[in-house]
C-alpha cells in the first residue's frame, strides 16, 4: 500500500505540490519515499512522480519504479490472484515487469484485467509518450485528480488536503469506470487534456459502457473525455448482477409485509438447495479472507510485531454480522498461536442529567465514592462509552472466545472523548474524507480513522491495560450491507417494490460503492500506515 502522486505540466519549472498534501502522502507509506521527474519523449511536457511505500510483501521495492526502457510506474495495490506473485516477490515489481513487456494498448488492458485485488496506478509509457492511470473495478484504492488551467497542470494523487482557496477546492475522485490514457504530444500542442477512456465491460458483452455523459461531472474542469476509438476495454472481474427471481421463491417470501419467524429460518436451513447456497457463499468468503490474511510481510523483514507477540491482522469490529463473520473466517486461516486484534471504537456519550445529580449527592455524603458505593445506591454506574457497538462487540467477543478458546483475542476498547473527536475531525480527518463532504462521510470517516489507529485499552480483570495494535493489515466488512440488503432502506424498498425493486436497489448501490465508500475508507485507514483489505 502506498501514497502515490503524479504532476503533468507544460511548465519548465516544476510545480511544487502543497506541503500538506505531501505530509498526508508520506503517512501512507512510512518505509520508503522517493521523487522522480522526467521530460516527455516527443513533447515539452514535464512529469513529476512521488511515491511513499508501505512495505507489505517480498523485497522492499522503492517507487517510482523506472525500467530500462524509461517506463515509470507508481502503484498502490495488492495482487491476490490472476498474476503469479511468489512469496519472496514484490507485487509492484511484478506489475512493472508485466507492463514493460506490453507493446500495445490491448496488452496493457489484458494485464490490468488479469489482476485480482485492489489497485490504483499511474504509468508513463515512454514508447508513444502516454500517461496511463486508473483504479480497480470497485475503486478500492483512492485516486484523485485536478486540472489547473492557469498553469496547464494535471495532478493525480492518493490524497489531497482540503484547502479553502477557490483554485484548490476542485479535487475529485477519479471514476472507477475504467482506465484512462493521456496523449502527451496532444497535450503539449493544445495545452488541454483529453482523456481516452478504456472502460470495464462484462465478459462476452460487446456493449461499451458507461455513457460518458453520466460521469462528466466527476471530470476536472478544463478537460475533455472520449471513448477510445479502437473500442478496447478491460474485462470485468465479476459477472453482472443476476436480476432474475428464483422460481423457488414462495408466496410468504415474496409478500412485502411478510414477517420472518424462527420457524421460517429453520425451514430454509432444512432445504438442501438453500444449504448448498449458504455453503457456497461461506466457501467464497473464506477463500477471500484466506488470501488477505496470508499475504503478509515476511517475518525476516518485519519481525518486530511478530516476535513481541503482536498481531499481524486486525479487524474493524463492531460485533455486527459482517465483522463477526470476518473474525470467524480469519480464525480458520491464521495460526492459533497468533493473536487477532478486534478494534472497537466508541464515542463518548453525554451523561444523563438524573445520574449526574445523583452522583453529585453521593459525592457530598462520601469522601471517596467508589463504583461499589454507587451500585449500592441503587442505580447502575453510567459508562459514557457503552454505545451499541461496544455492547454488541463485547457479546461478539464472548462468542469468538467460545469458538476458539485457544486464540488470544485482543478486544481493543478505543474510547474517544468529545474533545479529541472535535480536534481531530477539524484538524486532520476532514482532509482525508475530502473531497467527500456529507454528514455521513464525516461520521464514518471519524469512526474508521480512530478505529484504524488502534490505540485504546484492553480490560484485564479490574484493571485497564493501554494497548496499541501492531497490525499492518486491517480487515473491513464494508460492502456487506450493499450486497446482502443490510440497511433499513432495503426493507422499505422491499415493502414498496418487492424482490425486483430490492435487486434494482442493490445493483445501484454496488455500482456506486467506489464513489460512496471505498476511496474514502482507503484514505482514512491508509493515513496510519496500514492497509485496508
Amino acid at each position: 500500500m502506498c501514497g502515490i502522486f503524479c504532476l503533468l505540466s507544460l511548465s519548465s519549472a516544476q510545480c511544487e505540490r502543497a506541503k500538506t498534501v505531501d505530509q498526508y502522502l508520506s503517512r501512507r507509506g512510512p518505509n520508503s519515499s522517493q521523487d522522480l521527474t522526467v521530460a516527455g519523449t516527443n513533447s515539452c511536457c514535464q512529469i513529476s512522480f512521488s511515491a511513499h511505500v508501505l512495505h507489505m510483501r517480498g523485497l522492499l521495492t522503492p517507487q517510482p519504479v523506472q525500467d530500462d526502457d524509461g517506463n515509470i510506474l507508481v502503484w498502490n495495490g495488492e495482487i491476490f490472484g490472476g498474476l503469479p506473485v511468489m512469496v519472496e516477490e514484490n507485487d509492484t515489481a511484478v506489475v512493472s515487469r508485466k507492463l514493460s513487456s506490453c507493446k500495445s494498448p490491448s496488452e496493457i488492458l489484458t494485464v490490468l484485467s488479469t489482476i485480482q485485488g485492489p489497485w490504483g496506478f499511474v504509468y508513463y509509457q515512454k514508447a508513444g509518450d502516454y500517461l496511463w492511470f486508473g483504479r480497480d473495478f470497485f475503486g478500492r484504492r483512492s485516486l484523485l485528480w485536478k486540472f489547473d488551467e492557469k498553469i496547464c497542470a494535471l495532478t493525480l494523487t492518493s490524497v489531497a488536503a482540503q484547502i479553502s482557496t477557490p483554485d484548490q477546492s476542485n479535487w475529485k475522485e477519479i471514476p472507477a469506470v475504467g482506465v484512462y490514457r493521456v496523449d502527451l504530444k496532444a497535450f503539449a500542442e493544445t495545452g488541454s487534456v483529453a482523456f481516452q477512456i478504456f472502460p470495464w465491460v462484462n465478459a462476452g458483452n460487446d456493449v461499451i459502457s458507461p455513457c460518458i455523459e453520466n460521469i462528466l461531472e466527476s471530470f476536472p474542469s478544463g478537460c475533455n473525455a472520449v471513448m477510445n476509438q479502437e473500442g478496447l476495454a478491460l474485462t470485468s472481474p465479476v459477472f453482472p448482477l443476476n436480476m432474475s427471481l428464483p422460481k423457488s421463491i414462495d408466496k410468504t417470501e415474496i409478500h412485502p409485509d411478510a414477517h420472518v419467524s424462527p420457524s421460517d429460518l429453520e425451514e430454509l436451513l432444512a432445504s438442501r438447495e438453500k444449504t448448498d447456497e449458504v455453503n457456497n457463499l461461506i466457501k467464497v468468503l473464506s477463500e477471500a479472507v484466506r488470501r488477505r490474511v496470508q499475504s503478509l510481510p515476511l517475518k525476516t523483514q518485519d519481525h518486530s510485531a511478530l516476535t513481541s507477540g503482536g498481531a499481524s491482522v486486525a479487524i474493524l469490529f463492531s460485533g455486527g454480522i459482517d465483522s463477526m463473520i470476518l473474525a470467524a473466517l480469519a480464525d480458520r486461516h491464521i495460526p492459533v498461536d497468533q493473536p487477532i486484534d478486534l478494534l472497537n471504537v466508541a464515542f463518548q456519550l453525554q451523561e444523563p442529567k438524573k445520574q449526574k445529580e445523583s452522583a453529585k449527592k453521593l459525592k457530598k455524603h462520601r469522601k471517596k465514592p467508589t463504583d461499589s458505593n454507587i451500585d449500592q445506591a441503587g442505580s447502575q454506574t453510567f459508562s459514557p462509552f457503552d454505545v451499541p457497538d461496544r455492547l454488541t462487540g463485547k457479546a461478539g467477543l464472548k462468542e469468538l472466545q467460545n469458538l476458539d478458546p485457544e486464540r488470544q483475542w485482543n478486544f481493543v476498547e478505543i474510547n474517544v472523548t468529545q474533545e479529541e473527536l472535535q480536534k481531530m475531525r477539524q484538524e486532520h480527518i476532514c482532509h482525508l474524507v475530502y473531497p467527500l463532504d456529507t454528514v455521513l462521510d464525516d461520521s464514518i470517516g471519524c469512526a474508521v480513522w480512530f478505529a484504524a489507529r488502534g490505540r485504546g485499552i484492553i480490560p484485564e480483570d479490574s484493571d485497564q491495560k493501554p494497548f496499541t495494535s501492531s497490525a499492518k493489515v486491517i480487515l473491513t466488512g464494508i460492502g456487506a450491507d450493499e450486497q446482502l440488503a443490510g440497511y433499513s432502506r432495503h426493507r422499505v424498498r422491499f415493502k414498496m417494490s418487492g424482490h425486483e425493486g430490492l435487486i434494482q436497489e442493490l445493483a445501484m448501490e454496488i455500482g456506486r460503492i467506489s464513489s460512496r465508500n471505498l476511496g474514502r475508507d482507503d484514505r482514512v485507514i491508509g493515513d496510519h500506515g496500514k492497509e485496508a483489505r
